[in-house]
């Protein structure tokens, strides 16, 4: 059968459709890169946050339409939303043929009609970039932060065994990867639920012995209270590492980290950054912020401006509290109201931005290695990421006056000529 997969949320939700992609594949369905060609479509759901279920309830709606005019033979519904509110889908929403949570694809291979045994298959989706890839090494999270649904929507900590992710990895450098993004709730907690202690390096050396020495390794989403001096210098002194971390703080006040259960010194926090500082300027930091926590008054945002003022991010995604259904923040107490909370964040996103282009400034005349994304011969330019940009949400770098031979999954050497803050623009060099 001809199947489409819409993926929704996050990119380990992506990592969780290629793997389907790959368990339909095995049975013998073919997937296709338009709805328009299909005969069965599924979404891959996101529940984390409020939008994030509008967005996945529009988009089954969109299918449930599709069936109901007879362009679609079959619709299905998986991932995040239906581990979080299955029943209560499976009441509302008749016309769908096919439910399954997040990871349990035998579920969908038997209401296909194809019921071959499951194995963890990474496939391939038309959507998918060829070139960076993302490598989920775990799934579930324990860390409990008062505001997150995480915990009860994907369940405890489950980390995938070494030799799986490894053999994954090499599968899809072997398929073309330039770049791996390592994805997971928490990375720093991979392997906690084998033995009671992490083994993030030695999945790291791990990867780097298994690899190619050219191909980026990217780490993504690290708890702060678990970054220590050995991981930093671990990742500085990799071949293959990338000088960039997402290191999610959420907040700088210790009133406020407290009531989101993150309790973590402000000193012992900024230590990280600038232990990562000391060890390369150029080091790329990225983080999360959240304002408009139930409680946060004017000096506890202050606390936090002053603190991203210290530091100094490269890079910051920042959002306001939004009271999620069944987590301990929703309950709380002195809600602030959603105009003062937008009101933060304007001013935080505008001080973050000064910094941005700050920090940006740094790299205007020299050279940096970019990975090329994307080429357009008409407009006589191309489009590509270093070290300091995650794909999807930093910024990226324009290369411009490009030669005929230029293509896709390139790395070169870019002269930085031109810098903004989120994005930069040069031209090839030597």
């Amino acid at each position: 059968m001809k199947i489409y997969c819409l993926t929704l949320g996050c990119a380990k939700n992506r990592v969780d459709s290629e793997c389907l992609a790959g368990a339909l594949s095995a049975a013998g369905h073919t997937a296709v890169s338009s709805v328009e060609e299909a005969e069965c479509a599924i979404v891959n759901t996101c529940g984390f946050i409020r939008p994030a279920v509008e967005e996945s309830i529009a988009a089954i709606l969109d299918l449930e339409e599709l069936k109901k005019k007879r362009k679609l033979k079959k619709i299905g519904v998986v991932g995040c939303l239906v581990n979080r509110y299955g029943d209560d889908l499976r009441r509302e929403l008749g016309s769908v043929d096919i439910w399954a949570k997040s990871e349990e694809w035998q579920e969908v291979l038997d209401a296909l009609g194809t019921p071959v045994p499951c194995k963890r298959i990474r496939g391939m989706l038309p959507s998918s970039s060829l070139f960076t890839r993302y490598l989920k090494i775990s799934e579930g999270c324990g860390n409990r932060c008062s505001y997150c649904a995480i915990p009860s929507i994907r369940g405890a900590l489950r980390s995938l065994p070494l030799d799986t992710v490894v053999r994954e990895a090499c599968q899809l450098a072997g398929e073309g990867a330039r770049e791996l993004c390592v994805v997971g709730q928490d990375l720093t907690v991979y392997g906690v639920d084998f033995d009671g202690r992490s083994h993030l390096a030695e999945l790291l050396d791990a990867l780097e012995s298994s690899l190619p020495r050219s191909l980026w390794i990217r780490l993504l989403y690290l708890h702060p209270s678990r970054v220590d001096a050995k991981l930093i210098e671990r990742v500085v002194s990799g071949v293959q590492l990338l000088h960039y971390l997402d290191i999610p703080i959420q907040h700088a006040d210790p009133d406020m980290l407290a009531a989101m259960n993150r309790g973590m010194d402000p000193g012992a926090l900024r230590s990280i950054f600038e232990t990562a500082r000391a060890a390369d300027p150029d080091f790329a930091l990225r983080t999360t912020c959240m304002v408009g926590f139930p409680g946060e008054e004017k000096k506890h945002f202050d606390n936090l401006k002053a603190f991203i003022s210290d530091v100094r991010f490269d890079r910051m995604g920042a959002f306001t509290f939004f009271p999620e259904e069944g987590t301990q923040a929703a309950e709380m107490r002195h809600q602030v109201p959603p105009r003062t909370a937008k009101k933060r964040l304007d001013e935080l996103m505008s001080l973050q931005e000064e910094i941005s282009l700050s920090r940006q400034m740094r790299f205007a005349g020299r050279k940096l290695d970019v990975l090329v994304e994307s080429v357009n011969r008409e407009g006589n330019y191309a489009e590509g990421r270093s070290f300091r940009e995650a794909p999807e949400v930093d910024g990226t770098i324009e290369i411009r006056n490009i030669r005929e031979s230029l293509k896709e999954g390139d790395v070169v050497k870019v002269l930085i000529t031109d810098v903004m803050p989120h994005d930069m623009a040069g031209e090839e060099t030597v």
